[in-house]
């Protein structure tokens, strides 16, 4: 069922409140998390010299953005919650927009790859065509995106004082190739664990070119 406007303006004030709270505790709880594993899927598939432009969508406290930047790239985040921003900026020195997920206002064909680490679960699944068609349009020809968010049977609700969408393989595909992007891999997260103490599913999309070559 489609949301009215009003209500998507809820999933977005609730789901920042969350954040904006937490902040401090958010940051604690994540910064020695090693997502080393998805850094590499996202540089790997993309075809630019460095130093590359990577947009870190939803990048939290700044880890991420430290990360591309100590491998010599030039990362930007984006991120809706203005405590966390502003602990992006400081831990990392890189610019950081502060943007509703939900109302982007992005580049055309400014990155070379996006980096969207936990953060596009928290797009509701009627929003989510237009979020990744706006995510299209700001990477460059052949640009990548890589994505990893907690998977599910494809429900949708509050968890925990956040709105998430729980996608599995199928669904997710669905969507990334309405939306015009190429798969080059998926995997299942942590690494090295059975299936059902895997919960994060993480997968690698290359830019359709308009005509229609990847």
């Amino acid at each position: 069922m489609t949301q009215p406007l009003e209500d998507l303006a809820l999933v977005t004030a609730k789901t920042l409140k969350h954040y904006n709270e937490r902040a401090t505790e958010f940051w604690s709880g994540t910064r020695n998390h090693d997502v080393k594993q998805n850094i590499e899927a996202l540089l790997r598939h993309i075809r630019g010299t460095p130093p590359l432009c990577i947009l870190d969508f939803g990048c939290g406290p700044g880890r991420d953005l430290l990360a591309f930047r100590a491998l010599g790239h030039e990362p930007i985040g984006l991120e809706g919650s203005p405590p966390l921003a502003a602990m992006a900026r400081e831990h990392s020195g890189c610019e950081v927009w502060e943007q509703d997920f939900l109302a982007l206002k992005l580049p055309s064909c400014r990155f070379d790859g996006i980096f969207a680490n936990a953060s596009l679960f928290h797009v509701p699944r009627q929003e989510l065509p237009r979020v990744l068609g706006e995510l299209r349009a700001a990477l460059k020809p052949n640009g990548v995106l890589f994505a990893s968010n907690p998977r599910g049977n494809n429900e949708e609700g509050w968890n925990r004082g956040r709105y998430g969408a729980y996608h599995d393989l199928e669904s997710w595909r669905a969507f990334l190739r309405t939306a015009a992007f190429a798969e080059l891999e998926y995997y299942y997260r942590p690494p090295g664990l059975p299936l059902e103490r895997q919960p994060w599913l993480a997968s690698v999309w290359r830019k359709n070119s308009e005509s229609g070559e990847i």
